[in-house]
């Protein structure tokens, strides 16, 4: 599905990533999000990779990427430990310095990858997320309502995990058909590949994982940079889905400015969460345009 591009896999210090590259020019990191791989980017990933030199790949815990133990603070599926991955990634394939865009989970790695390697993303691209140190300190019923799988997930284990594999393709279908287009825009080959992953029970404990720690030992790092006032500091775009929930329950470019300080690009996208997957013409040029940009 990601024609033209080579397929590897690369070890880093706490993990073994899965690793799609294509192209050539500037190099650009692309972050799938949840319950993904870096196939979601196939609808466009290859158009990129005729101006940029994109590498893709699979979140630690996700995909084929390999399952390390989360630890008893769950920090094994940090996005301090998720970003380091990407940072090494990117220096085994050459590039010290980059473009970097994510969805979902992968652009919380984003995020907190512009905090603790500055000096490595050139431009950041953030679709469809509103600071997780933003969304816990000002829970509502609407969010927690649309969001209900962060609060399942961060159970002690093995409750959710246990309920999700009982009936894995089950879950998976009902959570990605969120809007009245249920799973038709997603790509029937992508969609079996999220779903084969997914039938992992080991994926889906790397899954609650992820979200414990993003309750835990993230928000405590995040709390500690707030508080310290520190925010990311390269150019950054944020993109999101009118009708998702991000963008009917918050207001992003708003929020935002508390936790960066170059917002060049925001804008609501003609769909819901699933920007690369609903609407990847607009994905596609809304990022081409900004990792163009002089």
């Amino acid at each position: 599905m990601m024609d033209g591009f080579t397929r590897t896999e690369i070890q880093t210090s706490g993990a073994r990533i899965v690793t799609v590259h294509a192209g050539s020019g500037p190099p650009l990191l692309l972050l799938h999000g949840n319950p993904f791989t870096h196939l979601s980017w196939h609808k466009f990933a290859p158009r990129l990779a005729q101006e940029f030199t994109v590498v893709a790949t699979d979140l630690r815990g996700y995909g084929d990427s390999s399952k390390p133990p989360g630890g008893a603070d769950h920090s094994g599926y940090s996005f301090r430990a998720m970003a380091q991955d990407q940072v090494e990634v990117m220096a085994a394939l050459g590039f010290e310095r980059f473009f970097a865009a994510g969805h979902d989970r992968g652009a919380r790695v984003v995020h907190r990858m512009c905090l603790d390697h500055p000096d490595k993303v050139l431009r950041a691209s953030i679709h469809d997320i509103i600071p997780q140190h933003h969304l816990f300190n000002h829970v509502t019923q609407a969010w927690a309502t649309a969001s209900y799988h962060w609060f399942f997930m961060i159970q002690k284990a093995p409750m959710p995990e246990r309920l999700m594999s009982a009936d894995p393709d089950f879950f998976i279908e009902k959570k990605l058909a969120k809007t009245q287009q249920g799973l038709s825009f997603f790509g029937r080959q992508a969609l079996e590949e999220y779903k084969r992953c997914f039938r992992n029970p080991e994926t889906v404990h790397a899954m609650c994982e992820d979200y414990r720690a993003t309750a835990t030992v993230d928000l405590a790092m995040d709390t500690e940079d707030f508080a310290a006032g520190k925010r990311i500091m390269c150019p950054v775009q944020l993109l999101w889905g009118a009708t998702g929930a991000v963008g009917r329950l918050h207001k992003p470019a708003e929020v935002w400015t508390r936790y960066a300080t170059d917002i060049r690009d925001a804008q609501a996208l003609p769909c819901g969460h699933y920007l690369s997957e609903e609407a990847p013409e607009e994905t596609y040029k809304a990022m081409r345009s900004f990792f163009t940009a002089p």
